[in-house]
Formats: C-alpha cells, structure tokens, sequence
C-alpha cells in the first residue's frame, strides 16, 4: 500500500497473499460469512443457486461444495444439500415438496421425529400424514389419493429393520408421478442404489457412518433431478439452512475409511446376531441379512451389504424391569441414540407406543454394534444374560 497505515486499519488490511500452489490430501477448511467479490460486475452476476462460484457463506464455501460432490458421487446421484441434521433434512424435503391441503405417505416404522413432524404438518399445517405397511409393496397403490404429493420409505425401519419393496412402491408412484424420498442412512450410499431402484430424493444422515466419530449432526438431501434441486434448495435456502465448516471438514476427513469401517460394523454385526439366535432369552432377531427377518428376500435382491445395526425382541416371559437391568448391566455397550460411531450402544424401545399397528410380544432391543472386537461384545452380552435371569 503506497501511503502507511494506522495499526488497527493494518491489522485487517494486508498486501499478503499466501502462494496458491498447495497440495494437501485433505480438503481446506474455508469459514466465511462475507463472501468477498472482485467488482460490482461479479458481484451482480451471481446467483446463490449456481454452484459455480460463490456469494455468502450460508450458500457454501469450497469446503461444503467438495463434501456436496463427493456425496453425490457415492450415491450416484448429481446434485446435493447439506443440512444441520438428518431431521433438519427431512424438514427441508417436506417443505420443500408439502403444502396445505396435499398428502404424504409414511412408513409405519419410519423415524420416530419423521413421525411426530407428519403429525405436526397434520395439525399445525393443512397437510394429511398417513401411515402404511413397511411391508405393503404393490399395495400401496390402494392408498394414493388424488392429493397425494410424497410417499416417503426407509430401508429398513431404523428400529423394527422390515426392508420394503422400494422398486415396487416407485414404480406405482411413478405412474402416478409422485414422488419418492428415502432415508438411505442405514445403508450409508454405499450397501443400497437408490436411485437404481426408482427413488426421487436420498435423504442420509451424515452423524452415523459418513461422520463415524458420534461428534457430527449433519444431513444431506440427494437427487438426480435438476427442477426438483431447484425446488430443494429454495427450500434451503428459506430455512437458512446452514451448516459449520468444520463439521464438514470432519465429515470429509472420515469419507476415505467409510467402507472399510461399514464392512467391519456389519461382519461383527451379523457374528454377533446370529449368536443372539441362538439364545433362549431372544425369541426374534430382527436383522436384515438373516433369514427370518422381516423383508429378508428384499435385502437378498436389492442390498450389497448390512449395517451394525439391527434389534431383538426378548421373550415374552421377561419383563421390563429384567431387560432394563439387562441393557443397564452391560459395560461395551453404553446405552444412547443414534448409531455408526465406533461404540457400540443399546437402546431398549417401548415399540408399542410407537407403531401403531404391532403384532409381536416381548421388549425390542436395539444394537449398534461397533468397532470393538465381536468375542468381547458377546461376552459382554452373555453376563447381562445372566444378571437378567438372577
């Protein structure tokens, strides 16, 4: 600068630009609010919609461009948003898709805060929230209304593990142009093609295998479709729907191990759900890649791999009170929500209020099973057997 500066207008103002030649195996981190422009000319010529370049930070910075790529790329799909948690995401293809007077299907074993915002839609929001058979298939083609806008599925349930038909729901919904939305987190992008099989719009949330750490709440909504991008990131985009660098970052960081820590969760989780088969106090293991479990035939066809997540249902003649002091015995397992880290938890549900239409007996347990080594996570399980029967 040609005249010398006053040291508080230095201390923000410098000449220096680092060289821009840097390799590094790590994406950079960029943080910014003000997104800065070369001229008013540039400035007006960018629109927040175009990923081409950039205008404020809520609308993303190379480092949450980069992460918005890669995802798409594992899911097969071409455009991608980021969203502050897998609930924020649902939120945002919900509004995105809804208004009032319109319909949505949901699965009835769908993620329980899915769950309660159908019903807030319902009540607070001119919108009918209906509840299917994860298991109707075809079928569902007996519950589409004139209004209904949105059919969303998971595969499988996040806590009951049914697989659904998704080719099968698609292709009714097709033909009637609805749209379909999955939540595609149990199978990370990587076990299940969602779009292969007819889905409009992959929802995941990024806190279980993408991050891998349990210290991420991050979400992404999916699509190959470019007018119904558009119409996601409006919704975006209204929602202010932003999410912090360095969480991306995180998420980033972990992407290059996610198949090598998702083939080991799933290897552990089948030794372990096949032992848990055998045991008199579980009388079902609710596991997608095990004969018996409900859409078992499904996952066979449509599935290349299996999560560390899966549930059981003791036997009947246990009560609550013994399964409790069964989860609350174990020491591998530590006992929390979510799943994918690289601790192993367990959760026992009251599944009964949750569904509304249950058919079995016995408390449902479910396990995420993690990194740590599959022998003592079966040891562990059998001494809370025994504290249960004592």
């Amino acid at each position: 600068m040609a005249n010398k500066l006053h040291i508080n207008t230095s201390l923000i103002h410098s000449d220096y630009s680092a060289p821009e030649d840097f390799g590094a195996l790590q994406t950079g981190v960029h943080h910014a609010s003000t997104v800065t422009f070369h001229n008013v000319a540039a400035m007006r010529s960018r629109s927040w919609q175009d990923k081409s370049a950039y205008t404020y930070g809520l609308h993303g910075t190379p480092t949450s461009f980069t992460l918005e790529a890669r995802l798409a790329e594992i899911e097969q799909g071409k455009y991608c948003l980021l969203a502050p948690s897998g609930l924020a995401a649902i939120a945002m293809v919900n509004l995105a898709l809804l208004q009032s007077g319109d319909d949505v299907l949901l699965p009835d074993n769908v993620y329980n805060p899915n769950r309660e915002l159908g019903d807030w839609l319902s009540k607070s929001f001119g919108v009918s929230a209906r509840y299917y058979d994860p298991l109707i298939g075809a079928g569902i083609a007996g519950l589409i209304q004139d209004n209904t806008r949105l059919i969303w599925t998971e595969a499988p349930g996040s806590v009951t593990m049914e697989v659904p038909d998704i080719p099968a729901i698609c292709a009714v919904a097709k033909a009637k142009g609805i749209l379909v939305a999955l939540d595609n987190t149990w199978a990370a992008g990587i076990a299940f093609s969602a779009f292969e099989h007819g889905v409009d719009i992959v929802m995941q949330a990024l806190t279980k295998y993408q991050s891998g750490g349990s210290d991420v709440l991050m979400g992404a909504v999916i699509t190959r479709d470019q007018a119904l991008n558009s119409r996601l990131q409006d919704a975006h985009m209204r929602l202010g729907m932003g999410v912090g660098m360095d969480d991306v970052y995180l998420v980033l960081r972990s992407l290059s191990s996610l198949k090598l820590r998702f083939d080991a969760h799933d290897q552990s989780a089948r030794k372990i759900a096949a032992w848990l088969q055998t045991r008199p106090e579980i009388s079902k293991v609710l596991h997608p890649a095990l004969a018996g479990s409900p859409g078992h035939e499904l996952w066979q066809r449509d599935f290349s791999g299996a999560a560390g997540l899966f549930s059981v249902l003791f036997d009947p003649r246990y009560t609550e009170a013994q399964t409790d002091r069964f989860v609350d015995t174990l020491k591998l397992f530590k006992i929390g929500f979510s799943w994918g880290g690289a601790h192993s938890l367990c959760v026992p549900y009251r599944i009964k209020h949750m569904r509304k239409n249950w058919p079995h007996e016995g408390i449902l347990v479910r396990f995420n099973i993690g990194l740590e080594d599959a022998d003592d996570l079966i040891a562990d399980i059998a001494r809370a057997f025994a504290a249960m029967a004592g």
